[in-house]
């Protein structure tokens, strides 16, 4: 990437944010903050009790991630975020307006079963079809790029890096 951005990597559950995020931070020589730290006690037993989150939940989870955004803004960094809405990207964009998004995607049955795979994570797979439900991908005017999510984590983010570096960012 010729300059350094933040680049939020977004999906539903099971996409890989966590694994990916970490990848693309060292590739790119940048920080990784993981956005489900981001969230107060309040979301985490909220999804871990099987109850999607609503609008009024994610907005403090939100503005921290694009608190995190705007100090990391002209030294880059890499913050994981399902940031499955627009207006939730309009957000994040309000914060930090230099952000790119990074869409991991793929197929349902894929990301599910990884899901079940995955040891310790808070979100159930229950949980998985409201994620769907409520993605809306990137538009047209966003920044950002989409990414499938077949492969190793290695594959993946290679093919983040040259999608980031294609999008100019």
């Amino acid at each position: 990437m010729s300059t350094p951005h933040v680049v939020v990597v977004m999906g539903v559950a099971g996409t890989g944010k966590t694994t990916i995020g970490p990848l693309l931070a060292a590739a790119l020589g940048v920080p990784y903050a993981e956005g489900d730290d981001f969230h107060p006690p309040a979301n985490i037993a909220k999804m871990s009790a099987g109850t999607p989150l609503d609008d009024d939940d994610r907005r403090p989870w939100l503005d921290a991630i694009g608190a995190w955004a705007h100090e990391r803004a002209g030294h880059g960094g890499v913050v994981s975020s399902s940031a499955l809405k627009r207006v939730y990207r309009d957000r994040l964009r309000a914060a930090a307006p230099e952000v790119v998004f990074l869409h991991l995607t793929g197929d349902r049955a894929l990301i599910e079963r990884r899901m079940r795979e995955r040891k310790g994570h808070f979100m159930p797979t229950a949980l998985l079809d409201s994620q769907f439900a409520t993605l809306q991908p990137l538009g047209d005017d966003e920044a950002g790029v989409a990414v499938d999510v077949s492969g190793t984590p290695e594959e993946i983010t290679e093919r983040a890096v040259s999608a980031l570096r294609a999008l100019g960012s």
